[in-house]
């Protein structure tokens, strides 16, 4: 992206057309994330993963390929296919994890997969400078596709049932497992076998489970205080070193990335020690901490400060990306396409429009502001989350299952000992699964 978006600038001339190309991007992530869920219904993660990086590297290949007179054309392109096949690429490779690995290691599937994503990313931006300066945009795009083709190479070896729609086989094994099949997931899965009703099921998927809507809007704020570091850390880092702007911003972003490297090895110890995982609350905890360490990165402390600030905002970052993924999993196989897909879409709103407003909000006010209410928008609606947990916490020993006691909780059906209750807001199903 780093490489895109200068050619985009420099072809151009205009930074216009680069925040064009941006904007198409995040429009195409966000209407691949209203389908994903229908065409994970459909066809195999495996193979929806495959055509992903296909795509995209087919599209950096039409780039390279392209003469003058098309680059305008080819970039568009680019952008339309890089924001659609990213997105549905993340959400078949999340929503299939629990098969790839099995339910009791998806959180250390998840931390696995978020430390290797951190590593690239660090390796990425601190190699994009070189790349094109020593060798050129043809060279950094050449690269780019190498590693969507190692991708797809990678795709077609990982054990992933192949058969249409991931779930089927999950909703099949549901039927006819008693009154419990009444309940909101159990209808969830019955509309997801529908086919065309995609767009109702994605919001099937949600209400499934009371507080995992609020915990996907949560997400979106995220993904809009998001939005307001990413376009406020150039301008901060130019009040710091006018000469030199580059410097800070990759520091804070490699401490970042060190601290999110780092929680993941600390997550990881900690579910292959005790069988369980950090659960919702962690989610809504991280969030807090997440982004009450963005606004005190702006704050103008001292540089040694600041790189402990960024090191703990990396590492609830980290902290928060597994949690909401693995509780995210515990939704039904036939439910959890759509729910990502859903939470996909609210991300890409989030951010687009956090993008589009706090540019303006630049022009007039200072980054530490700026990124105040932007984070602190975030932190009020994880306060209402976490209170919302611990409410569904207070009322569960006196709710039906309290009152029916060891009979109630022989009633569960297999799939929820084995998937994990995400109606309960607090655990995940490797705790649930445990009494």
């Amino acid at each position: 992206m780093v490489a895109l978006n200068l050619f985009v600038y420099e072809t151009t001339g205009r930074a216009l057309a680069m925040g064009l190309f941006m904007a198409v991007r995040l429009a195409s992530g966000f209407v691949a994330g209203l389908v994903v869920g229908g065409l994970l219904a459909r066809f195999s993660a495996k193979s929806i993963m495959l055509w992903a990086n296909v795509g995209q590297g087919g599209v950096m290949l039409v780039l390279i390929l392209a003469p003058e007179s098309l680059v305008a054309g080819a970039l568009m392109a680019v952008s339309v296919v890089i924001g659609a096949c990213g997105t549905l690429f993340m959400v078949a490779l999340r929503s299939s994890i629990p098969e790839m690995v099995g339910e009791d290691r998806r959180a250390w599937a998840n931390s696995l997969s978020i430390t290797g994503r951190s590593m690239a990313m660090v390796a990425g931006f601190a190699s994009a400078g070189v790349v094109v300066s020593l060798v050129g945009y043809t060279a950094a795009f050449l690269l780019d596709m190498a590693t969507f083709v190692i991708c797809a190479v990678t795709v077609a070896l990982l054990p992933i049932a192949g058969g249409k729609g991931a779930g089927s086989e999950a909703g099949a094994s549901g039927a006819g497992k008693g009154e419990a099949g009444a309940s909101g997931a159990g209808k969830g899965e019955k509309e997801a076998k529908s086919g065309p009703r995609w767009r109702p099921v994605a919001f099937l998927a949600l209400a499934a489970a009371p507080g995992l809507g609020l915990m996907v809007a949560l997400r979106g704020v995220d993904a809009f205080g998001s939005s307001s570091h990413n376009a406020a850390l150039p301008i901060y880092s130019t009040s710091l070193d006018a000469s030199n702007p580059a410097v800070f911003v990759s520091a804070f972003w490699c401490v970042w990335a060190l601290g999110n490297i780092g929680a993941q090895q600390v997550i990881q110890r900690y579910t292959q020690r005790t069988g369980k995982t950090v659960g919702a609350l962690g989610f809504g905890y991280g969030t807090v901490v997440m982004s009450a360490a963005f606004i005190a990165a702006f704050a103008g402390f001292p540089l040694a400060v600041t790189a402990v600030i960024a090191l703990i905002a990396g590492a609830a970052d980290g902290l928060t990306e597994v949690a909401y993924t693995s509780h995210l999993q515990t939704l039904p196989a036939t439910l959890r396409g759509h729910a990502f897909g859903l939470s996909a879409t609210f991300e890409n709103l989030g951010f687009g429009v956090g993008m589009i407003l706090v540019a303006a909000a630049l022009d007039r006010f200072s980054p530490l502001a700026v990124v105040g209410w932007s984070h602190g928008a975030a932190i009020v609606v994880a306060v209402v989350f976490l209170l919302r947990v611990a409410a569904l916490r207070r009322a569960e020993p006196a709710g039906p299952m309290g009152r029916a006691g060891g009979a109630g909780r022989a009633g569960l059906r297999k799939e929820e000992a084995v998937e994990g209750r995400p109606d309960r807001g607090d655990r995940d199903g490797a705790e649930v699964s445990r009494g």
